[in-house]
């Protein structure tokens, strides 16, 4: 068999069902031959989010592949593949190169140098008998460690050339870290000793799928307990100890119980420092718990720490915590699940005028508040996009299940939730998948729901359409006033119909129900639907400072 057919032969044995990408690249045609689902994009940033979300869907159990083509493909592909890698993503990608005799010579694109800071291991293959090799390193770094993206570069001439037969390939296994006994004994008896604990729950739970050890560790303690935005979903927000998640945008409990913490407790978490992430209060005690020792005190001090798997970490940490309560907890949970109830009440009372509105245009708060309240949460999957669309939901959706919100933004390219629903439904297709995003970020990657049509893909995707770049007015008065510069337009349902999906623009407040229910029934019948609803310029959130909380 050449190349290109034996890196198709090795992702089935890994157990990849699809690879999504953009030719030319002959790993495509390839995959096909070999019965692996091949999904064309319109542009290589789209692919390879759909790629990352596979794998956030899965927990890294399924990994996200991602093929193009050289120079321009390669090219093209930079940002997606830097997405993944600032919110820890496993992805493979797998670029064609220029021909060996130009690969190295300017002005040709070399992904393996190119990339080598948006990726975790970059390889460039130049002998055809080392694509198994290269194929065994790459997938044993991306199902270890720190999930990242890896990166097999093959020039066009290599994928042609013959491997030796038979060939010689074994899936690469998943090995786990636990920490030091002696020290997950020290941060027990810190957790037991706090008064005010808070615990902060980040991405490194959902890829362990730690969900269960980390409700037992929260109510072994009555500890209060909130995620990152990447976290979110980790626990159940209905639960009485939940404070909601992290995120530029917050409730107010959650606000409260961070400033009056007397430990806060990260786990899963690198607390990198993010306009994004929400503000750990200077001064406090921090204990993190990370697989990567580069996390430990990069942004934050800490003052105990524990390096390993998420789960392995809690399941640790509960036995030592049973063991010191002597097997149950001490009766704070009703006084603490009291506070959180009553100052979560004011913050909703506060924003229950913007969240229930009649106003038109339609405020976006009520949007997304009758969407949650029509939708089965539990069997959703959501995501939000880059600039207000994120900070307007991330504070009010409650998820009850794991792995049912995809939280982003280390880097925040606008589009980038297209790609995630579209992602997300192929890795969960029994589950309503949802991207909310606005007017501005439609404009980056809208061509892509004609994806989903063509691939039969049937995401729900909600636009909140202001006709502007709303969160830039005030920092862009002048060139608004003088040149209209954050003024878009668009009519995309309009778009969505010609595409062959399903589009309704809502302007009325009672339609925007209506309009919801339709949309799921067609999503069930296998068409995707855009629902275009006209909002008010709104830039108000719900925020209490900024500051480090990444994970």
């Amino acid at each position: 068999m050449n190349a290109a057919a034996a890196v198709a032969e090795i992702l089935k044995r890994e157990g990849v069902g699809f690879l999504i990408g953009y030719p030319v690249n002959p790993i495509i045609e390839a995959a096909a031959e070999a019965d692996i689902r091949t999904i064309i994009v319109r542009q290589e940033r789209t692919g390879l989010h759909m790629a990352d979300a596979v794998s956030r869907i899965s927990s890294g159990e399924r990994i996200g592949v991602f093929a193009m083509q050289h120079g321009p493909g390669a090219e093209n592909s930079f940002g997606g593949v830097a997405q993944a890698y600032g919110d820890s993503v496993p992805i493979v990608v797998l670029p064609a190169g220029y021909p060996r005799r130009l690969i190295n010579i300017p002005p040709n694109f070399n992904s393996f140098i190119n990339y080598q800071h948006v990726t975790k291991w970059a390889e460039q293959v130049v002998m055809a008998d080392a694509v198994p090799d290269a194929m065994r390193r790459a997938f044993t770094q991306v199902k270890n460690g720190r999930p990242r993206p890896v990166l097999v570069e093959i020039p066009r001439d290599v994928l042609g050339e013959e491997v030796p037969e038979p060939l010689q390939y074994r899936p690469a296994p998943r090995l786990r870290t636990a920490p030091d006994p002696r020290d997950v004994a020290r941060v027990a008896e810190a957790l037991v000793a706090a008064e005010r604990p808070v615990i902060y729950a980040g991405q490194g739970v959902h890829y362990a799928r730690a969900w269960q050890a980390l409700r037992e560790l929260v109510e072994l303690l009555e500890a209060p307990v909130t995620t990152s935005l990447q976290g979110k979903s980790a626990f159940p927000e209905t639960h009485h100890l939940s404070l909601g998640s992290g995120g530029r945008s917050i409730g107010k409990h959650l606000h409260h119980f961070l400033t009056n913490a007397d430990l806060i407790f990260g786990i899963g978490c690198s607390f990198a420092t993010t306009n994004y992430g929400v503000a750990m209060p200077t001064g406090k005690r921090i204990v993190h718990a990370t697989l990567d020792p580069t996390d430990l005190n990069k942004d934050v001090p800490a003052e105990l720490a524990l390096i390993g798997d998420a789960g392995l970490t809690l399941q640790a940490l509960v036995a030592e915590v049973k063991d010191r309560l002597r097997g149950g907890p001490r009766g704070r949970a009703g006084a603490v699940a009291q506070e959180i109830k009553t100052l979560k009440t004011e913050w909703l009372s506060q924003w229950m005028p913007r969240l229930t509105s009649n106003a038109k245009p339609l405020s976006p708060y009520r949007v997304l508040w009758d969407l949650m309240h029509t939708v089965d949460v539990s069997r959703t999957i959501i995501t939000h996009d880059a600039g207000s669309p994120r900070d307007q939901i991330s504070p009010f959706w409650e998820p009850v299940t794991p792995l049912s919100y995809i939280g982003w933004g280390k880097t925040t390219q606008l589009g980038t939730g297209l790609g995630y629903a579209m992602g997300a439904k192929l890795a969960a297709p029994d589950k309503l998948c949802v991207n909310v995003w606005g007017d501005a970020a439609i404009g980056f990657t809208g061509m892509d729901f004609e994806t989903a049509v063509r691939e039969r893909i049937p995401i729900l995707s909600v636009l909140l359409n202001n006709f502007s770049m709303a969160i830039e007015l005030k920092v862009m008065k002048v060139a608004t006033e003088k040149y209209r510069s954050t003024d878009i337009s668009g009519h995309y349902a309009d778009m969505a119909r010609a595409f062959g999906g399903h589009g309704e623009r809502v302007t009325e407040p009672g339609e925007i129900v209506p309009a919801i229910k339709r949309a799921i029934r067609k999503t069930e019948e296998g068409v995707p639907v855009l629902l275009e609803f006209i909002t008010e310029k709104a830039v108000d959130f719900s925020m209490y400072g900024s500051g480090t909380g990444g994970g």
